[in-house]
Protein backbone atom coordinates (compact mmCIF):
# COMPACT_ATOMS: atom_id res chain seq x y z
CA UNK A 1 0.00 0.00 0.00
CA UNK A 2 2.68 2.92 0.49
CA UNK A 3 3.93 2.33 -2.87
CA UNK A 4 0.78 2.71 -4.47
CA UNK A 5 0.13 5.97 -2.28
CA UNK A 6 3.75 6.94 -3.09
CA UNK A 7 2.62 6.35 -7.05
CA UNK A 8 -0.92 8.52 -6.61
CA UNK A 9 -2.91 5.11 -7.35
CA UNK A 10 -5.74 3.73 -5.40
CA UNK A 11 -5.48 0.47 -3.73
CA UNK A 12 -8.00 -2.16 -3.48
CA UNK A 13 -7.56 -4.50 -0.56
CA UNK A 14 -8.54 -7.98 -1.16
CA UNK A 15 -10.69 -9.21 1.59
CA UNK A 16 -8.73 -12.61 1.59
CA UNK A 17 -5.78 -10.64 2.52
CA UNK A 18 -3.24 -11.59 5.35
CA UNK A 19 -2.90 -7.96 7.03
CA UNK A 20 -6.22 -6.05 8.40
CA UNK A 21 -7.30 -2.88 6.77
CA UNK A 22 -6.26 -0.76 9.73
CA UNK A 23 -2.70 -1.61 9.28
CA UNK A 24 -3.10 -1.19 5.74
CA UNK A 25 -4.67 2.17 6.05
CA UNK A 26 -2.20 3.20 8.53
CA UNK A 27 0.64 2.49 5.96
CA UNK A 28 -0.75 4.17 3.24
CA UNK A 29 -1.74 7.42 4.83
CA UNK A 30 1.31 7.59 6.46
CA UNK A 31 2.66 8.32 3.13
CA UNK A 32 0.01 10.23 1.95
CA UNK A 33 -3.14 11.31 4.09
CA UNK A 34 -5.26 11.58 1.38
CA UNK A 35 -4.13 7.99 0.29
CA UNK A 36 -7.40 6.04 -1.35
CA UNK A 37 -8.31 2.68 -0.78
CA UNK A 38 -11.16 0.53 -1.66
CA UNK A 39 -11.70 -2.63 0.25
CA UNK A 40 -13.08 -5.59 -1.67
CA UNK A 41 -15.67 -7.95 -0.62
CA UNK A 42 -17.49 -11.60 -1.11
CA UNK A 43 -20.78 -12.20 1.11
CA UNK A 44 -20.54 -14.92 2.90
CA UNK A 45 -22.51 -17.27 4.92
CA UNK A 46 -21.92 -15.21 8.00
CA UNK A 47 -23.53 -11.75 7.09
CA UNK A 48 -22.87 -10.62 10.59
CA UNK A 49 -19.05 -11.05 9.76
CA UNK A 50 -19.68 -9.14 6.04
CA UNK A 51 -21.51 -6.26 7.94
CA UNK A 52 -18.43 -5.93 10.39
CA UNK A 53 -16.16 -6.07 8.16
CA UNK A 54 -17.75 -2.99 6.02
CA UNK A 55 -17.90 -1.12 9.22
CA UNK A 56 -14.34 -1.71 10.23
CA UNK A 57 -13.61 -0.58 6.21
CA UNK A 58 -15.46 2.93 6.69
CA UNK A 59 -14.17 3.21 10.28
CA UNK A 60 -10.66 2.84 8.77
CA UNK A 61 -11.02 5.31 6.40
CA UNK A 62 -11.68 3.53 3.22
CA UNK A 63 -13.71 5.10 -0.02
CA UNK A 64 -15.63 2.38 -1.01
CA UNK A 65 -16.48 -0.95 -1.05
CA UNK A 66 -15.96 -3.75 -3.80
CA UNK A 67 -18.98 -6.06 -4.01
CA UNK A 68 -17.16 -9.25 -6.37
CA UNK A 69 -20.46 -10.77 -7.50
CA UNK A 70 -18.87 -13.25 -10.31
CA UNK A 71 -18.37 -16.20 -7.58
CA UNK A 72 -21.32 -17.83 -6.02
CA UNK A 73 -19.36 -20.75 -5.80
CA UNK A 74 -15.25 -21.44 -7.16
CA UNK A 75 -15.16 -22.42 -10.21
CA UNK A 76 -12.85 -25.91 -11.02
CA UNK A 77 -9.49 -24.57 -11.27
CA UNK A 78 -7.51 -27.60 -12.17
CA UNK A 79 -4.34 -26.02 -11.16
CA UNK A 80 -5.00 -25.17 -7.69
CA UNK A 81 -6.19 -29.16 -7.27
CA UNK A 82 -3.46 -30.43 -8.75
CA UNK A 83 -0.60 -27.92 -7.02
CA UNK A 84 -3.10 -29.01 -3.91
CA UNK A 85 -3.12 -24.55 -3.07
CA UNK A 86 -4.09 -23.66 0.56
CA UNK A 87 -3.14 -21.01 2.70
CA UNK A 88 0.47 -21.36 3.32
CA UNK A 89 1.15 -22.36 7.33
CA UNK A 90 1.65 -19.26 9.39
CA UNK A 91 -0.57 -16.92 7.59
CA UNK A 92 -4.20 -16.29 8.26
CA UNK A 93 -6.76 -14.94 6.54
CA UNK A 94 -7.36 -12.01 9.35
CA UNK A 95 -11.18 -10.61 7.94
CA UNK A 96 -12.85 -13.70 7.53
CA UNK A 97 -11.25 -16.60 10.13
CA UNK A 98 -13.61 -17.16 13.20
CA UNK A 99 -12.28 -18.80 16.48
CA UNK A 100 -13.00 -22.14 16.41
CA UNK A 101 -14.24 -21.56 12.74
CA UNK A 102 -13.03 -22.73 9.38
CA UNK A 103 -9.26 -21.83 7.79
CA UNK A 104 -7.64 -21.71 4.45
CA UNK A 105 -5.44 -24.17 5.87
CA UNK A 106 -7.50 -27.72 4.77
CA UNK A 107 -9.02 -29.34 1.85
CA UNK A 108 -7.12 -29.41 -1.63
CA UNK A 109 -7.61 -27.18 -4.32
CA UNK A 110 -9.48 -23.43 -3.62
CA UNK A 111 -12.96 -24.71 -3.48
CA UNK A 112 -12.09 -27.56 -0.91
CA UNK A 113 -9.73 -24.73 0.96
CA UNK A 114 -12.11 -21.29 0.83
CA UNK A 115 -15.89 -22.79 0.01
CA UNK A 116 -16.86 -21.35 3.57
CA UNK A 117 -15.82 -17.72 1.98
CA UNK A 118 -18.54 -16.95 -0.07
CA UNK A 119 -22.45 -18.00 -0.39
CA UNK A 120 -23.88 -19.89 -3.21
CA UNK A 121 -26.93 -18.36 -2.41
CA UNK A 122 -25.88 -14.65 -3.81
CA UNK A 123 -28.48 -12.76 -5.01
CA UNK A 124 -29.42 -8.77 -5.94
CA UNK A 125 -30.86 -8.35 -2.51
CA UNK A 126 -27.73 -9.60 -0.78
CA UNK A 127 -26.56 -6.21 -2.70
CA UNK A 128 -29.02 -4.43 -1.66
CA UNK A 129 -28.47 -5.44 1.82
CA UNK A 130 -24.96 -4.60 1.78
CA UNK A 131 -25.99 -1.09 -0.09
CA UNK A 132 -28.42 -0.20 2.74
CA UNK A 133 -25.41 -1.39 5.63
CA UNK A 134 -22.70 0.92 4.81
CA UNK A 135 -22.02 4.68 4.38
CA UNK A 136 -19.64 4.16 1.48
CA UNK A 137 -20.33 3.72 -2.22
CA UNK A 138 -20.53 0.42 -3.51
CA UNK A 139 -18.89 -0.77 -6.52
CA UNK A 140 -19.91 -3.98 -8.41
CA UNK A 141 -17.19 -6.01 -9.39
CA UNK A 142 -17.48 -9.22 -12.24
CA UNK A 143 -19.64 -7.57 -14.53
CA UNK A 144 -19.68 -9.04 -18.32
CA UNK A 145 -23.40 -8.67 -19.01
CA UNK A 146 -24.76 -5.27 -20.24
CA UNK A 147 -28.17 -6.41 -18.63
CA UNK A 148 -26.61 -6.36 -14.93
CA UNK A 149 -24.31 -3.52 -15.35
CA UNK A 150 -28.00 -1.66 -16.18
CA UNK A 151 -29.76 -3.17 -13.48
CA UNK A 152 -26.83 -2.74 -10.54
CA UNK A 153 -26.58 0.91 -11.75
CA UNK A 154 -30.54 1.42 -11.25
CA UNK A 155 -30.22 -0.59 -7.19
CA UNK A 156 -27.93 2.03 -6.81
CA UNK A 157 -24.13 1.20 -7.58
CA UNK A 158 -21.69 3.80 -7.90
CA UNK A 159 -19.22 1.77 -10.20
CA UNK A 160 -19.34 -0.95 -12.53
CA UNK A 161 -16.24 -2.92 -12.84
CA UNK A 162 -16.63 -5.04 -15.57
CA UNK A 163 -13.80 -8.41 -14.28
CA UNK A 164 -14.46 -12.00 -15.25
CA UNK A 165 -12.30 -12.89 -12.40
CA UNK A 166 -9.11 -13.23 -14.27
CA UNK A 167 -10.58 -15.75 -16.41
CA UNK A 168 -10.24 -18.14 -13.49
CA UNK A 169 -14.43 -18.62 -13.09
CA UNK A 170 -15.84 -19.78 -16.59
CA UNK A 171 -13.72 -21.59 -19.11
CA UNK A 172 -14.70 -20.10 -22.22
CA UNK A 173 -15.99 -16.47 -20.60
CA UNK A 174 -16.24 -13.21 -22.70
CA UNK A 175 -12.62 -11.36 -22.43
CA UNK A 176 -13.62 -8.10 -20.63
CA UNK A 177 -12.56 -6.41 -23.29
CA UNK A 178 -14.99 -7.53 -25.55
CA UNK A 179 -17.87 -6.98 -22.63
CA UNK A 180 -16.36 -3.55 -21.89
CA UNK A 181 -17.90 -1.74 -24.69
CA UNK A 182 -21.27 -3.13 -24.03
CA UNK A 183 -21.07 -2.64 -20.01
CA UNK A 184 -20.52 1.11 -20.87
CA UNK A 185 -23.43 1.52 -23.54
CA UNK A 186 -25.96 0.24 -20.78
CA UNK A 187 -24.88 2.04 -18.25
CA UNK A 188 -25.12 5.49 -19.83
CA UNK A 189 -22.45 7.54 -17.90
CA UNK A 190 -24.40 6.91 -15.07
CA UNK A 191 -21.71 6.00 -12.84
CA UNK A 192 -18.14 4.89 -13.46
CA UNK A 193 -17.20 1.54 -15.09
CA UNK A 194 -13.92 0.09 -14.40
CA UNK A 195 -12.13 -3.07 -16.36
CA UNK A 196 -9.86 -5.47 -15.33
CA UNK A 197 -7.86 -8.46 -16.82
CA UNK A 198 -5.01 -8.57 -19.20
CA UNK A 199 -3.57 -5.29 -18.60
CA UNK A 200 0.15 -5.44 -19.51
CA UNK A 201 1.09 -2.65 -21.12
CA UNK A 202 0.36 1.27 -21.33
CA UNK A 203 -1.13 0.44 -24.63
CA UNK A 204 -3.47 -1.76 -22.59
CA UNK A 205 -4.36 1.21 -21.12
CA UNK A 206 -4.98 3.66 -23.57
CA UNK A 207 -7.67 0.90 -25.23
CA UNK A 208 -9.66 0.32 -22.34
CA UNK A 209 -10.24 3.66 -21.82
CA UNK A 210 -10.60 4.58 -25.83
CA UNK A 211 -13.79 1.89 -25.18
CA UNK A 212 -15.63 3.66 -22.46
CA UNK A 213 -13.47 3.05 -19.10
CA UNK A 214 -12.37 5.63 -16.56
CA UNK A 215 -9.88 3.60 -14.98
CA UNK A 216 -8.38 0.32 -15.18
CA UNK A 217 -7.17 -2.51 -12.58
CA UNK A 218 -4.26 -4.09 -12.49
CA UNK A 219 -3.51 -7.32 -10.36
CA UNK A 220 -0.76 -9.96 -11.88
CA UNK A 221 1.68 -7.54 -12.59
CA UNK A 222 2.12 -5.74 -9.19
CA UNK A 223 2.40 -9.32 -7.04
CA UNK A 224 4.82 -10.24 -10.07
CA UNK A 225 6.95 -7.17 -9.11
CA UNK A 226 5.96 -7.93 -5.28
CA UNK A 227 7.41 -11.46 -5.78
CA UNK A 228 10.67 -10.38 -7.56
CA UNK A 229 11.74 -7.50 -5.42
CA UNK A 230 9.00 -6.82 -2.96
CA UNK A 231 7.89 -2.86 -2.42
CA UNK A 232 10.97 -1.58 -4.98
CA UNK A 233 9.34 -4.31 -7.22
CA UNK A 234 5.64 -2.58 -6.90
CA UNK A 235 6.77 0.77 -7.23
CA UNK A 236 8.86 -0.63 -10.51
CA UNK A 237 6.16 -2.10 -12.26
CA UNK A 238 3.42 0.95 -10.99
CA UNK A 239 6.32 3.21 -13.07
CA UNK A 240 6.58 1.27 -16.03
CA UNK A 241 2.82 1.31 -16.93
CA UNK A 242 3.34 4.91 -16.19
CA UNK A 243 5.99 5.92 -18.13
CA UNK A 244 4.76 3.60 -21.11
CA UNK A 245 0.96 5.01 -20.56
CA UNK A 246 2.17 8.71 -21.16
CA UNK A 247 4.17 7.53 -24.21
CA UNK A 248 1.08 5.58 -25.56
CA UNK A 249 -0.99 8.89 -25.17
CA UNK A 250 2.15 10.72 -26.88
CA UNK A 251 2.18 8.76 -30.03
CA UNK A 252 -1.92 8.15 -30.22
CA UNK A 253 -1.70 12.47 -30.21
CA UNK A 254 -2.94 12.97 -27.00
CA UNK A 255 -2.07 15.57 -24.66
CA UNK A 256 -3.74 13.80 -22.19
CA UNK A 257 -6.44 11.57 -20.50
CA UNK A 258 -9.62 13.51 -21.93
CA UNK A 259 -8.37 13.25 -25.79
CA UNK A 260 -8.38 9.28 -25.75
CA UNK A 261 -11.99 9.02 -27.93
CA UNK A 262 -13.16 5.43 -29.38
CA UNK A 263 -12.35 6.80 -32.85
CA UNK A 264 -8.07 5.51 -31.93
CA UNK A 265 -9.36 1.61 -32.19
CA UNK A 266 -12.61 2.40 -34.87
CA UNK A 267 -12.49 4.56 -37.77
Amino acid sequence: MPRCSAAGVPMMLSSFCTTTVEEVRAAATKVDPAARTWMQMYIGRDRGAVRELAQRAAAAGCDALVLTVDTPVWGIRERDIRNHFRVPEGLRIVHLERPGGPTGHAGRGIHEALAWTIDSSLSWRDFEWLRDATPLPVVLKGICRAEDAARGVELGAKGILVSNHGGRQLDGAPATVEALPHCVDAVAGRVPVLVDGGVRRGTDILRALALGAQAVCVGRPVLWGLAAAGEPGVARVLAILQHEFDVTLALAGCAGVGDVTSDLLRP
